[in-house]
This record gives structure tokens, C-alpha cells and sequence, in this order.
């Protein structure tokens, strides 16, 4: 006979993201008003999980957080339980230490562990599973380069918070006659790019998925001089790349599960183009983690609500080790077998980019 549920906890992983707040909102109130479940909140991802560090999670803990950025419950992007720093003998080693955290999970008698995260969060997510633990995802990421749905929660604020950038560099460009660089985020993955760039008005979106040719950049910069227009705007992102060239490394963080940082390509392309170009000032500014903050956007607070609501569903119907996606408009769930290991990148002869070149987009290429 299966045992009842009466005890849920949510943890939040990776990099903080817009909606996490209103996915813990929507999963606490609906486990508890809809359901009558116990729920509790691990701090700081998994490394709470691992020191059994947790808030009971009421009505009362969630009201008036729909509407903000990041997480009541903190996060980190640094704590895979599976490969873990831990000091012995005076040293640090990394170890596996899930079951130290599954043995946390019985002894406060948690029955489901509900786990928002990308696509590092997810794979341990997955792998609690495999040792039997009772789990269900939540696809979180700005970037949107998780394969099994067709959107996450955070990326259309992420997208807004570029857009409206986007917006007042136009004037500045326009007033002084400059090229103005935008870089963003995206790791490998160039949607932010593309939504925004196309969202903004950019006259030049560089993405991982098409490496650039800097020949192509500058004559579509001449183009618009010849043709009166005495600016240009540019949206690169994080892991866009010349031709023949590499990603730009900010830094390497040695102890976190993914240590590539990237970032700089913004910097690199205003020295390229400088070379090329003396009638234009040339100025990069890099968004960084202003994607990452503020208010959460009306369509992801309603996605992230979808996604919350669909997650108690599925403990409730005893659906474990599935993350609940969006295909089309519809919330489904998938295993999360299925979704780790495939990034979702743009489809370089994809309906998107077509729909950018048709209108004179150059993407370098």
C-alpha cells in the first residue's frame, strides 16, 4: 500500500531567476489549501538539503511575494550533493554525499522533494530519483536552453529587463551618432539575444548558434551610414563567437559544478570594431545580472503559477520523477530522465531568425 503524503519540501538551485518566488508561492498554497500538506523550504538549494537547514513554509510565509524577483528561500550554484566539498584530515575533497541528505529527508519525514532549477539542478534532481527519493522539477532558467519544455519561467522578464535596455540605448546612440553594444546573457544558448534584439530594434544580433564574421558586422554598420542612419544597435550574447574563434572566458570558478563564466565578448567586439570604424563612437554595456533581478513579469508570474499548481498535481497523483513543462499551451510533465543531458539552442535556419533577416537583421553571417 502506498503511503500517504503528508509532507512536501521545495528547494531552490543554480543562479536566482525571476518567478521562483511565485512558483514557491503557488506550490505552498495550493499543498496546503487544495491538499492539507505539511510543507517546508530547504535554504540555499542543496546545500541546505545537505546541513538540514529549513523554514516550515505556511500561508502566511508566502503572501505578498508573487510579484518579486529571486527566491525567499536563497540559492546557490556551487552545491552538487553528488560531487561535494567537504574537509577531511584538514583538506578539502570533493565526495558524494547524497545519502546523507536522503537520510535528512527521512528524519523530517518528507514525503515528495518539489526542486526548481536549470539544467545542474535538474540532473541531481534526477539523480535523487534514481535513489528513490520522491521528485518533481520545475524548469527554471533564464536562458530557456532546457530541451523538454518549450519555455522556463524567468526568461520572458529576463527578455523585458533587455528590451527596455534596449529601448534607452537607442536614444543615446541615436543622439550621439554611436554604435552602441549590448551583451547578455544565454551561456550557449542565444535566445535572450534574439528575443530581445528582435523585441528592441537591434540592427545586429550575434549568437552562439551563428558564429560572426566581423566583415559582415561593419559593412552592415556602413550600410545604415550610407542610408542616413548615423547609429547602430548591436545584441551580442555571453557565447556568441567569431568564425574560426573561441568564447570569451570572464573566469573560472573552481568549485562550482559548472566553472566557465562567461562574458567580455561585448568589450572584445567594441576593440574589433574600433579598428574598423572612425566615424562612430563605439560603447559596450554589459546587462549582467540586472536580467536576473526586479519584479517578476506578468507572464511569468501566471506561467510560474501554472507550473506550481501542475507540480502538487502531480504528487498528489503520485507522479513522481517528472518535471512539468509547457508544450504549446498546455502543462504537461516529462521524465526527468528525459530532459538532462539536451541543450535547446536556436535553430539558425529557424521561423525566428528568418523572421529577424526578413526585416534586415544581420546576424552576422
Amino acid at each position: 500500500m502506498n503511503k500517504e503524503i503528508r509532507k512536501i519540501a521545495l528547494l531552490t538551485g543554480g543562479g536566482d531567476c525571476p518567478g521562483l518566488n511565485a512558483v514557491i508561492r503557488a506550490v505552498t498554497r495550493t499543498a496546503i489549501l487544495k491538499h492539507g500538506y505539511e510543507v517546508i523550504g530547504y535554504k540555499f538549494g542543496y546545500r541546505g538539503l545537505y546541513n538540514n537547514d529549513y523554514i516550515p513554509m505556511t500561508t502566511k510565509t508566502v503572501s505578498g511575494i508573487l510579484h518579486k524577483g529571486g527566491t525567499i528561500l536563497y540559492s546557490s550554484n556551487k552545491d552538487n550533493l553528488f560531487d561535494y566539498q567537504v574537509e577531511e584530515n584538514g583538506k578539502m575533497v570533493k565526495k558524494d554525499v547524497s545519502d546523507v541528505a536522503v537520510e535528512n529527508l527521512k528524519r523530517e519525514g518528507v514525503d515528495v522533494l518539489v526542486i526548481m532549477g536549470g539544467d545542474g539542478t535538474l540532473t541531481s534532481a534526477r539523480d535523487f530519483a534514481r535513489k528513490g527519493v520522491n521528485v518533481i522539477g520545475i524548469p527554471k532558467t533564464i536562458d530557456n536552453d532546457l530541451a523538454a519544455t518549450d519555455l522556463t519561467f524567468g526568461f520572458q522578464s529576463a527578455v523585458n529587463v533587455v528590451t527596455e535596455a534596449l529601448d534607452r540605448l537607442h536614444t543615446t546612440a541615436e543622439s550621439h551618432h554611436r554604435v552602441m553594444i549590448l551583451e547578455v546573457m544565454g551561456r550557449n544558448a542565444g535566445w535572450i539575444a534574439l528575443h530581445s534584439g528582435l523585441a528592441g530594434s537591434a540592427d545586429v544580433i550575434l549568437i552562439p548558434e551563428i558564429p560572426y564574421d566581423l566583415d559582415r558586422v561593419v559593412n552592415k554598420i556602413k550600410q545604415r551610414s550610407n542610408s542616413g542612419k548615423q547609429f547602430s544597435i548591436i545584441v551580442v550574447a555571453e557565447g556568441a563567437k567569431p568564425k574560426g574563434g573561441e568564447v570569451v572566458v570572464n573566469k573560472v570558478v573552481k568549485d562550482s559544478p559548472d566553472p566557465i563564466r562567461l562574458g567580455g565578448i561585448g568589450n572584445k567586439l567594441a576593440a574589433d570594431l574600433e579598428k574598423r570604424i572612425s566615424d562612430h563612437e563605439i560603447r559596450c554595456t554589459v546587462l549582467g545580472h540586472l536580467q536576473r533581478g526586479g519584479n517578476t513579469s506578468a507572464f511569468d508570474r501566471v506561467l510560474s503559477t501554472r507550473y506550481g499548481v501542475a507540480a502538487v498535481d502531480l504528487i498528489h497523483n503520485r507522479d513522481f520523477g517528472k518535471m512539468v513543462a509547457l508544450q504549446g499551451n498546455k502543462i504537461v510533465s516529462v521524465s526527468l530522465e528525459d530532459v538532462i543531458g539536451t541543450t535547446k539552442t536556436v535553430d539558425p535556419n529557424g521561423e525566428l531568425v528568418r523572421v529577424a533577416q526578413s526585416i534586415g537583421v544581420s546576424f552576422g553571417d
